[in-house]
């Protein structure tokens, strides 16, 4: 025998209320002196004794009245267990438990976990349950198991969530395939989350639940939030020493449910406090503060942008890095100096390269009698510009220059002896010159083809108007890249990396003389970019967000690297060289190398906490073939009641009772009459 409502046993205590009062009101007969009793008339033994079995009995009925009272409410079955009533419908369920940072608002995430634990309480032995803890993308997976504490254990074992986005779609979408290898056709979704808007970014408007699958959303989230972030930050990765003042700028926005008014942005750079703004938000959705900065010497700079007057902190930080680096010292040989600014070879070049004090550039000219080792050892590029002949000595210095990690840029033009180039400089040459080319008044060349995602053509127009009358015909090295062609195929800009340096080769003049390039707008970007690439590698990326994947060897090359962050902790990384980026903060990757500082910052999509209604998801992905599913509760209690009905057990119970009453009642009056 079972019980359905067992808690009512407790009642049996109540039997015990006869026995007492029974106990109290027996009353010891008193004794009385006489002088004689023979006139007192005798009662018989048996008479005594039959009235205490009546008393006896009156106990026994009352007591029996409340014992099968108390049976009566606790709903006995025959040849019944628990366990087929609670397992008579076994669940199969995935629980969706939100790790985006969203999540760590205030006590969000706490109440999450109370929930999920509290499903997973609600379930039985022959239950299976999966995990799917995720932002973007699921963080933690555990497939569909029976083993219920063990789902149990990695919930409370997961700390706090992410810093990572909201995405409801991909992940309803694998637990929706766990579910298709189910052992029970009693299939649930829990997602338990605070329900962001931008959570519904991606949404399939033609994809549903799979027929029978029921969902459950379990909300979490705050309706009064509080939050203001930095949308934006705009601020300078590569700076040159000597350079104007620079200007930072924060775009700062209330996206909380609740709007505030008013905050506070401030500025650090290197740990040291800069500036510090007041932001008024109470006429406008968002305000934009700069601040003005000045790097007045090299080196690395980290900086943060902070704004207060919220209610969250982990979204309040930006953080850049500003890497101030020397002018890059250029030594210009011109090989057709004039007088005549018009007919003077480096002219049109100079003034590209240092025609503003603000110039990222440091020119040099000489002409190419006085180039020497020691000229070049001042120098971090050197142009040749139709320099005819160079001795023997000065070619074996521009070798060794190159090799030791110089960098060579050379035009040859209509002045240069192709034999005796090709001789003295042939060993770091990216090309040979063959022939010079000279069109006729109406004929001309133009750049055809280049090669788009070379750091110095990246960042250029794809319109070259500029029109070429005059070029080398030039026979690139075997190990030389060819950067650009004419339209007639000829290549026209050649690179060749040589030891550790760089050396380039342009086809043509650099002046007016065999073109009109230096006429185009173009012109003062292709020289800078130029002079850039030959000097230093390109720039590096140095910040990041949430979630994305970070090469490490642009960094450093060829050795391990180790990552630290801000605190000093030690970072994992996925693989060899490569840091996945899951916490926001400044970051130092060191190798034997040397090291190098980047930034990670948080998503700001993320700290918007507009709400999305749990029925507007509801209805976009549950299946309109799916029926709607009773709950555990419900249909426990449907099952109790079908197995019930044919017994009734407590009917006769309580029929006994009212027998028993009227006995007690017929024992009652005969015993105190």
């Amino acid at each position: 025998m079972v019980f359905l409502t067992p808690v009512f046993l407790i009642g049996l205590l109540a039997a015990l209320i006869p026995v007492a009062i029974h106990l109290i009101r027996r009353e010891k007969p008193p004794k009385v002196m006489f002088s004689t009793i023979r006139f007192l008339k005798k009662t018989s033994k048996k008479l005594v004794l039959f009235q205490h079995l009546q008393q006896i009995a009156l106990l026994l009925l009352r007591a029996a009245v409340i014992v099968l009272l108390v049976l009566a409410f606790a709903r006995p079955l025959f040849n019944q267990s628990v366990a087929r009533l609670l397992d008579a419908d076994p669940q199969s369920a995935v629980i969706l438990l939100d790790l985006s940072m969203s999540m760590r608002f205030q006590e969000n995430f706490d109440q999450a976990k109370a929930e999920a634990l509290a499903i997973v309480d609600q379930l039985t032995g022959g239950d299976e349950v999966g995990l799917i803890a995720f932002s973007s993308a699921a963080d933690v997976v555990r497939e569909l198991e029976t083993a219920v504490d063990q789902i149990r254990e990695l919930i409370e074992g997961i700390d706090e969530p992410g810093f990572g986005r909201t995405r409801y779609y991909p992940n309803l979408r694998r637990a929706d395939q766990m579910l298709q290898d189910s052992r029970y056709e009693n299939r649930a979704i829990y997602l338990i989350s605070d329900f962001q808007e931008v959570g519904m970014q991606g949404a399939d408007e033609s994809w549903k639940l799979a027929p029978g699958v029921a969902l459950y959303l379990i909300d979490v989230g705050s309706s009064d939030s509080e939050n203001l972030v930095l949308t934006d930050v705009r601020s300078p990765e590569q700076l040159l020493e000597d350079s104007a003042q620079q200007q930072i700028l924060a775009r700062v926005r209330s996206t909380g449910m609740q709007y505030l008014e008013s905050g506070e942005v401030s500025l650090r750079l290197n740990g040291q406090m800069v500036d510090r703004r007041s932001v008024d938000l109470a006429n406008r959705s968002e305000q934009v503060v700069t601040f003005a900065v000045d790097f007045d010497t090299e080196g690395d700079y980290v900086g943060e942008i902070r704004v207060a007057g919220d209610e969250f902190s982990d979204d309040n930080s930006y953080y850049f890095t500003v890497d101030v680096l020397p002018k890059i010292n250029v030594l210009l040989v011109n090989g057709e100096a004039s007088d005549n600014w018009f007919d003077d070879e480096g002219h049109w070049f100079g003034l590209a390269v240092s025609s503003t004090d603000s110039s990222p550039f440091s020119l040099k000219t000489i002409d190419s009698a006085e180039l020497s080792a020691a000229a070049m050892r001042q120098s971090d590029v050197v142009a040749l510009l139709n320099v005819g002949e160079l001795s023997n000595l000065q070619a074996a210095a521009l070798t060794e220059y190159v090799g030791n990690g110089g960098s060579l840029l050379i035009a040859p033009g209509d002045r240069v002896d192709e034999k005796a180039l090709n001789q003295r400089l042939g060993e770091i040459s990216p090309a040979r010159l063959e022939q010079m080319v000279l069109l006729g008044r109406d004929d001309y060349l133009v750049i055809a083809d280049y090669d788009r995602r070379h750091p110095i053509m990246r960042s250029l127009g794809s319109d070259w108007p500029a029109r070429f009358k005059g070029h080398w015909r030039l026979t690139p090295s075997e190990d030389a890249n060819v950067l650009m062609r004419f339209d007639n195929a000829e290549a026209a800009l050649v690179e060749r990396d040589v030891g550790e340096g760089k050396v380039l080769l342009f086809a043509s003049s650099l002046d007016l003389e065999w073109n009109n390039l230096a006429l185009q707008g173009l012109f003062l970007p292709f020289v800078h970019e130029t002079l850039r690439h030959l000097v230093r590698s390109e720039v590096g990326q140095s910040a990041y967000e949430i979630g994305d994947s970070i090469s490490l060897e642009q960094f450093v090359l060829d050795t391990e690297v180790s990552v630290m962050d801000a605190d000093g902790r030690s970072v994992s990384l996925e693989s060899s060289n490569l840091q996945r980026a899951t916490s926001p903060g400044l970051f130092t990757a060191t190798s034997g190398a040397g090291s190098t500082r980047y930034a990670v910052n948080i998503l700001p999509e993320e700290s918007n906490f507009t709400r999305v209604a749990t029925s507007t998801l509801y209805d976009a992905i549950v299946n309109p073939d799916t029926s709607p599913l009773q709950s555990r509760d419900a249909q426990t209690a449907q099952l109790i009641e079908e197995l019930e009905n044919p017994q009734r057990l407590w009917w006769w119970i309580l029929s006994l009772v009212m027998v028993l009453l009227l006995v007690e009642v017929l024992v009652a009056n005969r015993t105190y009459r």
